[in-house]
């Protein structure tokens, strides 16, 4: 029996349910949550998809619109205890992922992460570059038609954290990615990948340009006026296009938080390791080898100069 199969099972009778995403949800979050809300639908199981924190981006915000996504705030319900969780592209026990009051009963995420032992199902592919690319095979293996609206999401989550088939693909993931293509919308996907900034994000670049600390090859810079957390992916990929840079960490004062971002290209580096290593004690960080996040919670934690210290240091560029 399938995995996607066991899951089926084993879900059946478990309402109310919810579909919960990493906080400040991504492309590839919004569709994995869209696509397992559709296939459950196919099998009469009822799912609502919540997110905490803020959807950022307007290509997402543009993917949402024009494939009409049910997806809420968690402030719009009132969750109980007996209520039931499925957690997609986040696991419980990040920081990225607020514990809410209902019942976390299964995990489907891609990410460098370990499966909690309270969770009842878990299914954790980290060598796939895109959670859509685990949701597309739960069709795949059971048999269900994936309706064009699922296919460009997720093509769309594929290409976006995949950052065009370049970062963290696997089998699976090109597998996905040319099944797709004939039942999505090619034009949205196509829109909704190249409108991804605007004007005013021009001023992040701007100032990114201009405080960008090089040394050998990695890139850092800090933001001390703010820049939100998907923004921050954007220049850092934007930043790993330089052929002298192999490296690029930004992080920024959000509030009272330090958010960070890290890409990487060498293969004897590991983003996920560096990061987890660097906030060791003061934060919470992890993600891929290519890609990977994290998050001081309180600023006061945060210095640049020791950060910047320290990514020397564990890199072995001193």
């Amino acid at each position: 029996m399938s995995l996607s199969q066991n899951f089926l099972d084993f879900i059946r009778l478990k309402k109310p349910l919810f579909i919960q995403t990493h906080n400040f949800p991504d492309h590839d979050a919004v569709a994995s949550a869209y696509a397992l809300q559709t296939l459950l639908r196919h099998f009469q199981i009822p799912a609502q998809l919540v997110y905490e924190g803020e959807i950022q981006r307007d290509s997402l915000k543009n993917m949402i619109d024009h494939l009409n996504i049910k997806i809420k705030h968690i402030n719009h319900y009132d969750m109980l205890k007996s209520d039931k969780i499925i957690i997609v592209d986040g696991c419980k026990g990040n920081k990225n992922v607020t514990d809410l009051i209902g019942d976390e009963i299964a995990i489907i995420d891609h990410h460098q992460v370990e499966s909690p032992d309270d969770v009842p199902f878990s299914d954790i592919r980290s060598h796939y570059g895109a959670c859509s690319t685990i949701i597309y095979h739960y069709f795949y293996e059971l048999g269900v038609n994936i309706p064009q609206d699922v296919a460009t999401a997720l093509l769309i989550g594929i290409n976006m954290d995949t950052s065009l088939l370049t970062r963290d693909v696997s089998q699976e993931d090109v597998l996905a990615y040319s099944h797709l293509y004939d039942k999505s919308d090619i034009r949205l996907v196509n829109t909704i990948l190249r409108n991804y900034i605007q004007v005013k994000d021009l001023k992040f670049y701007q100032a990114a340009i201009n405080n960008l600390n090089i040394k050998n090859s990695l890139g850092f810079c800090y933001f001390p006026d703010g820049c939100n957390q998907n923004l921050l992916g954007i220049l850092g990929d934007f930043f790993l296009a330089l052929e002298e840079i192999d490296f690029v960490v930004l992080c920024a004062k959000n509030g009272n938080r330090i958010n960070f971002s890290v890409r990487n290209e060498k293969p004897e580096w590991n983003a996920a390791f560096i990061i987890e290593k660097l906030l060791q004690g003061i934060g919470f960080g992890g993600g891929h080898i290519d890609m990977a996040g994290g998050i001081i919670s309180d600023a006061k934690l945060f210095s640049e100069k020791d950060i910047y210290n320290k990514l020397i240091h564990y890199l072995g560029l001193n």
